[in-house]
């Protein structure tokens, strides 16, 4: 399985884990595959995109996606998870009322970044909410001692921000976009300026100086980067 990541489009990032950039966004989804389990970061800005993310894993891995962690509830990340009926899905506390409420601007942020009016609306239509809050830190166990931690490390980037952390050599962080490398970290209306430095300061601590950072839109990042762009962030709101 490991040598064929590449083959459908997929990059490696350790054994049994892998990512895509899908195409628009540049937006990251990421594959951890346990010997019971297989756990999707993420879900596409579409019901098609999910689909294809859907179909692409059953390819690769022969099997399903059993688990979902979403890392925040912004339209480029969430509205292709109805594409995976049955999945147990993860978020940040707080994520599931958001999105049951807030499936209007959803759909408005959505079309307003350029996804189609009919594949917003039949997307926000069918929008999962996470059936299991993470508050702190939550195990996720894949079976054959694969493990994924998710933590609630915001609010920073949004009100909801999930990570998972893939034990190995080297672990794996999935960062969402608490950490961005193909442009500057995007700090919208329900972004929290000032928490966001001290949400990478423990991104750092869970992953530690040898682990593989994963943005949510780049290419894979370095811990040092991951402190240079904390203290950009620190610089640029007015924080320590």
């Amino acid at each position: 399985m490991d040598a064929s990541w590449e083959e459908f489009g997929w990059e490696r990032l350790g054994h049994g884990v892998g990512r895509r950039r899908l195409p628009g966004w540049d937006a990251t989804v990421a594959l951890v595959v346990g010997a019971d389990a297989v756990l999707l970061y993420d879900t596409g800005s579409t019901l098609r995109e999910g689909a294809e993310v859907r179909a692409q894993a059953q390819a690769l891995l022969g099997r399903r996606v059993t688990h979902i962690a979403l890392s925040h509830p912004h339209f480029d990340h969430v509205l292709g998870t109805a594409a995976f009926s049955g999945a147990q899905v993860y978020g940040a506390v707080g994520m599931r009322e958001l999105l049951r409420r807030g499936a209007d601007e959803l759909h408005t942020s959505a079309v307003r970044h350029g996804v189609g009016e009919h594949d917003a609306a039949e997307a926000v239509d069918a929008l999962v909410a996470p059936q299991h809050e993470v508050c702190g830190e939550w195990t996720v166990d894949l079976g054959g001692g694969r493990e994924v931690l998710l933590a609630d490390v915001g609010p920073a980037h949004s009100g909801n921000d999930l990570v998972a952390v893939v034990p190995g050599s080297p672990a794996v962080v999935l960062c969402g976009d608490l950490v961005e490398e193909s442009g500057e970290p995007q700090a919208g209306s329900d972004a929290f300026p000032s928490r966001w430095p001290a949400s990478l300061d423990r991104l750092l601590a869970l992953g530690g100086e040898d682990a593989v950072y994963v943005p949510g839109h780049g290419a894979v990042v370095d811990a040092a980067f991951v402190r240079d762009q904390r203290e950009q962030l620190a610089v640029r709101f007015g924080v320590s």
